[in-house]
């Protein structure tokens, strides 16, 4: 499925003071990954404004850019505003065990989607992904970047190798060669992927009293 890359960007903030957040988070469910030609955000959508979560054990990533930028956000159909995140691009990732959970309430009681991947030892086992574009709000982890820029001007980003059509050029941003994080744990509104292989995916909705655990990381 192809999202067309033609319409601009919405805005992005120029915050100078942008802080430096680690932001490499992938998702995995369904209805979250729409695939990108070129990685701008399509004006032809707007985003749920539900978080869902993820962890990895490890992420690798080459080519890596993040700034900040309003996506807009709805309830149905009606517009309700936009979410300013923080937007990460990877060229090319790979994981190994990963876990995506969404939580929401429902008349039946809250309701847990969780999704695993990736887990075995070999490279065959990993999960892969390509041409990512992620909305964020949190990350921690024990991250390792290799020859990082941080402050370079939005528009000029271009490790991810995505298209810059839409970038603030007074914007800031950051970007490094690569990127490694061990113990990911990130809250994400909005990915997109050109590619993901899930190796050895298991879904399960949880609901009600058999909801609560099974989310891929508590709240703090």
């Amino acid at each position: 499925m192809k999202e067309s890359p033609s319409d601009p960007a919405y805005g992005r903030t120029n915050w100078r003071r942008f802080a430096v957040s680690i932001g490499v988070p992938l998702a995995v469910a369904a209805g979250l990954v729409v695939a990108l030609e070129q990685g701008a955000i399509a004006a032809s959508f707007q985003v749920s404004g539900q978080d869902f979560k993820l962890s990895a054990d490890h992420l690798h990533g080459d080519g890596f850019t993040q700034y900040s930028d309003f996506l807009p956000q709805a309830s149905g159909a009606d517009a309700q505003g936009q979410k300013v995140t923080a937007i990460s691009g990877i060229d090319t990732a790979w994981m190994t065990n990963l876990c995506q959970t969404v939580h929401a309430p429902t008349p039946f009681g809250d309701v847990v989607m969780r999704i695993e991947a990736g887990q075995g030892k070999t490279e065959a086992d990993r999960v892969t992904a390509s041409h990512l574009l992620i909305g964020m709000s949190d990350l921690q982890g024990e991250a390792d970047f290799k020859d990082i820029q941080i402050g370079v001007a939005d528009g000029s980003l271009d490790r991810d190798k995505f298209d810059t059509h839409g970038h603030d050029p007074a914007g800031f941003g950051q970007q490094a060669k690569t990127v490694d994080i061990d113990q990911l744990r990130q809250t994400a509104t909005y990915t997109s992927a050109g590619d993901f292989k899930l190796t050895h995916m298991k879904l399960h909705l949880y609901v009600g009293s058999d909801a609560a655990g099974h989310e891929c990381f508590p709240d703090d």
